[in-house]
């Protein structure tokens, strides 16, 4: 317990140093997420086409039979899935168009590599 007491007195000079830090630290912490507001914002109307397409797919499969499993696989193989179809799949990562990506795989091997001085 002494040497607690040590410690405590030891940061009595500093001690306006680190509330400084603390509250400069809570302070830039809560307005950071603020700047994300400045980010791109889409235009109200920007793809709502889409949206709308996937709900009117959605209403008609509601409202009729359970579909057959060609049906499904078929639908699925248009696109991405069954509901998504093909929207947005030039946006998204697959193996297509990840061809100059490594694979987790490959990193943990190459970081092996370092550590034991393979490489």
């Amino acid at each position: 317990m002494k040497i607690f007491t040590v410690v405590l007195s030891m940061l009595r000079p500093v001690r306006f140093l680190i509330i400084a830090f603390t509250c400069a630290l809570l302070l830039l912490s809560s307005t950071v997420p603020a700047f994300a507001i400045t980010s791109y914002q889409s235009d109200n109307t920007e793809a709502t086409d889409q949206l709308l397409e996937t709900q009117k797919a959605t209403d008609e499969v509601g409202r009729s039979a359970p579909p057959g499993l060609k049906e499904v696989q078929r639908k699925s193989n248009e696109g991405l899935n069954e509901v998504q179809g093909a929207a947005d799949i030039d946006k998204q990562k697959r193996p297509e168009n990840s061809q100059e990506s490594s694979s987790v795989e490959g990193e943990i091997q190459n970081l092996l590599e370092k550590v034991t001085g393979k490489k």
